[in-house]
């Protein structure tokens, strides 16, 4: 099951979606991939993916999820096309891979580079972000059972930048790299 996102930063919520999907669909393989700019998704510039990518392997570090850094070693623009390509030559997947999508980004999804080319090589996974009820969807596909927890990775930065608390919306390790990097205080 592949989850892709920025990560800026890892959160709980993450963390959770993850095991529910596995709880749900019994995946052997949790792959966390970090985009390095998202195609569909405002970036923000002014944390490094090396600083997300310390984030991320230091809240899955006591885990079996495997992070996995090609669209970040790629460079530009982060497309799923590519990073299916890299995940089937570098891992074992017997079948389709499970790919994880938000509800938010369902109608988007026609627009996706090479999205016809490959969208019937992935069991695609959606998961309520900001619906509860199940959204229409033209393509064959599963959703999660997921609790809609309000953490965004955007929410956090902001409450960093207006030095509110934050504490336990992300996992231990990633809070002190916030504090000992000053991550998230300016831009």
């Amino acid at each position: 099951m592949i989850l892709g996102g920025t990560y800026n930063p890892v959160h709980t919520g993450h963390l959770y979606l993850a095991e529910e999907i596995r709880s749900q669909f019994d995946y052997e393989q949790i792959i966390f991939v970090a985009s390095n700019i998202p195609a569909h998704k405002d970036h923000d510039p002014c944390t490094s993916p090396d600083h997300r990518l310390e984030m991320l392997r230091s809240a899955t570090a006591n885990t079996d999820i495997i992070v996995d850094d090609c669209e970040i070693r790629r460079g530009g623009v982060s497309y799923t096309h590519e990073t299916l390509k890299h995940l089937h030559d570098t891992y074992t997947i017997t079948g389709k891979p499970g790919l994880v999508i938000g509800d938010d980004l369902v109608e988007g999804l026609s627009e996706w580079r090479n999205w016809n080319r490959w969208k019937d090589g992935v069991d695609l996974i959606i998961a309520h972000r900001m619906h509860k009820e199940r959204i229409e969807c033209p393509y064959r596909h599963s959703y999660v059972e997921n609790l809609i927890l309000p953490i965004s990775s955007s929410d956090i930065r902001r409450r960093v930048l207006e030095g509110k608390t934050f504490r336990y919306l992300v996992p231990e390790e990633v809070y002190e790299i916030i504090i000992r990097e000053s991550l998230y205080k300016e831009c």
